[in-house]
């Protein structure tokens, strides 16, 4: 089973949790904000797919930050600073077996659809 990471109010996380279900894919959905970011997850994530792809540069909350926190970026202060700010982390996420996928678009669709239709 495939299990995705979103928030309530993200529009791509709806939009997939509902393409998901349009689609009769089995998933387990983990609403980082009501379930909570445990740290094997974040960790996971980003050691996976890199500091790179898992931090969202364009967030509010990214914006937010002070210059220190930004600077100088590793896997582990991103591991961190996810953990302090759960919204810092790209969404949706999937994860799919030992892969993390971000974000839904097309190739996203095309690729669930290949490994689950």
């Amino acid at each position: 089973m495939m299990k995705i990471l979103t928030l309530k109010a993200c529009d791509a996380c709806r939009k997939a949790l509902g393409f998901l279900s349009d689609n009769g894919f089995e998933v387990e959905n983990h609403d980082i904000r009501r379930d909570g970011l445990p740290e094997s997850i974040v960790r996971h994530v980003v050691t996976t797919a890199g500091w790179e792809k898992a931090v969202n540069k364009r967030s509010t909350t990214w914006r937010k930050l002070d210059d220190d926190q930004k600077t100088d970026l590793d896997n582990e202060k991103a591991i961190d600073l996810i953990l302090l700010h759960p919204t810092l982390m790209k969404r949706p996420v999937f994860l799919v077996d030992d892969e993390v996928l971000f974000g839904f678009d097309k190739v996203i669709q095309n690729d669930l659809a290949k490994r689950f239709g």
